[in-house]
């Protein structure tokens, strides 16, 4: 009788212990499947976040504090700091950038100036924002911070100012470096300040093209065209970052901040952030019903 009553009694153990398991895998399925997925999601570039653009309030993130590396959304944090020159007298947007020879001599994306030349800095933020020009980025830097090197290091200190803790800069381009890193928060961070710092600067990230010595120059920033009320604000690639892309959306009254890094193409990265947005837009907050939504102008 005492060896049946065990063994009834492990079975019962046995089967209440398969139904928890069945239940919490279940429950984390269910989990996975409320949000996006993306074929880069397994990938060890892969990192995302969304943000309600008001609140702060953190709707999704998968590796969001993982290091990665930034490419060209380190132009993002280049020009906060132009923003700033700008906004406290030290430039204006007449004001001329020369090229050094080093500057000159970046790898593209760039505009391809020659030592010696230089570019106004209403134009210089065109092709940071839209080209992502790395010869600018450059030239921008060495004009703020004496050298790129020095710049970094300011680009660094500023971030510490934002709060982006996980952040290291080593140039104003976003090439390649192993020692620049960031991640999805951070960027995000970064893209909420330039908003709310930056209102009259903001919608130059909105730009999909500009006119530069009579001709035209399109940018990278697809979701621009493709997700209504998005309005911003940077794409980013070097083959170790993957693609990287930090967006912006205003729609009915909400905001959203969504970042995706480390995507296996740029079709799979817009593809992602379009789905990010349709998903967690919903879930945003208003702020008196958009009244105080900031309106995008085209500078």
């Amino acid at each position: 009788m005492i060896g049946t009553g065990l063994a009834a009694a492990a079975r019962f153990f046995l089967c209440l212990f398969l139904a928890v398991a069945v239940t919490a895998c279940s429950t984390s399925e269910t989990l996975r499947s409320a949000a996006p997925t993306s074929k880069a999601a397994a990938s060890s570039k892969y990192a995302a976040i969304v943000m309600d653009g008001y609140s702060g309030e953190v709707l999704f993130a998968r590796n969001a504090d993982s290091p990665r590396y930034p490419a060209s959304l380190t132009k993002m944090m280049t020009l906060y700091l132009l923003f700033e020159a700008l906004e406290d007298g030290r430039l204006s947007r007449s004001s001329q950038i020369t090229f050094s020879p080093y500057a000159a001599s970046r790898p593209p994306s760039k505009l391809g100036f020659k030592a010696g030349q230089s570019i106004d800095v209403d134009t210089a933020i065109r092709a940071l924002a839209v080209k992502s020009a790395n010869d600018v980025a450059t030239a921008v830097a060495e004009h703020l911070g004496g050298s790129e090197a020095q710049f970094a290091q300011m680009m660094t200190a500023k971030a510490r100012q934002l709060g982006m803790v996980s952040t290291v800069f080593r140039n104003a381009s976003g090439l390649p470096d192993s020692s620049q890193r960031t991640t999805a928060r951070d960027m995000a961070r970064l893209s909420m300040a330039l908003r709310s710092r930056f209102p009259g600067y903001y919608p130059y990230f909105s730009q999909t093209k500009f006119t530069f010595r009579g001709r035209t120059i399109n940018g990278h920033n697809k979701v621009l065209e493709t997700v209504r009320g998005a309005d911003g604000i940077k794409t980013g690639y070097t083959r170790a970052s993957g693609f990287n892309l930090a967006t912006s959306v205003s729609r009915d009254g909400r905001r959203l901040i969504a970042v995706v890094m480390g995507e296996s193409s740029a079709t799979q990265r817009n593809a992602h952030m379009a789905d990010l947005v349709a998903t967690y837009m919903p879930k945003t907050s208003s702020r008196n019903g958009g009244s105080r939504a900031l309106a995008i102008r085209r500078p």
